[in-house]
């Protein structure tokens, strides 16, 4: 007999699903009253009709400077990827300060073998990668200020990059 007694085990009692409910409400209300101290401004720094009247500097320089592009020659690229080749067709610009477009121009047939040399080494695979002309781009402007000086080469435009 006591062996029986044993074995009745009472159910576990029902859970309640208060703590969720107020879980919920308690996430509605904070999301709510986040949204509204920063609508008005309270926390967040500005609000919209401020931001717009802002006069805070930019990474993209104002039209009013002086910007010089130096074209550089079309360059036709042959790569090849085991027994398929292709070609790639790649035309760019050199953003560079005005003073230093002569110098530059002066030393456009070693920027254009650099760069040539450099996409020559190239694979299809290196170039059909998602990010793959961000990481190209990066490359080649290291090269050309390695070539043409530091503080001359602003920025490498890329122009035409097409892989047939």
């Amino acid at each position: 007999m006591t062996d029986a007694a044993e074995l009745e085990v009472p159910p576990p009692p029902k859970k309640t699903k208060l703590p969720l409910i107020l879980g919920f409400v308690l996430l509605l209300a904070g999301a709510g009253g986040g949204f509204t101290l920063v609508k008005i401004g309270i926390i967040g720094g500005k609000t919209i009709e401020a931001a717009g009247d802002s006069t805070e500097t930019s990474d993209i320089p104002p039209e009013s400077e002086d910007v010089a592009f130096v074209p550089l020659d079309p360059m036709v690229i042959t790569l090849s990827s085991g027994s398929d080749r292709q070609l790639l067709r790649f035309t760019a610009q050199l953003d560079v300060n005005p003073a230093a477009v002569e110098e530059i121009e002066k030393i456009k047939p070693r920027i254009i073998d650099i760069l040539n040399g450099y996409l020559r080494a190239l694979e299809v695979e290196d170039i059909e990668a998602p990010a793959a002309l961000i990481k190209i781009r990066s490359q080649m402007l290291h090269r050309v200020r390695i070539v043409a000086g530091e503080n001359r080469v602003n920025d490498l435009l890329v122009m035409e990059f097409v892989l047939n």
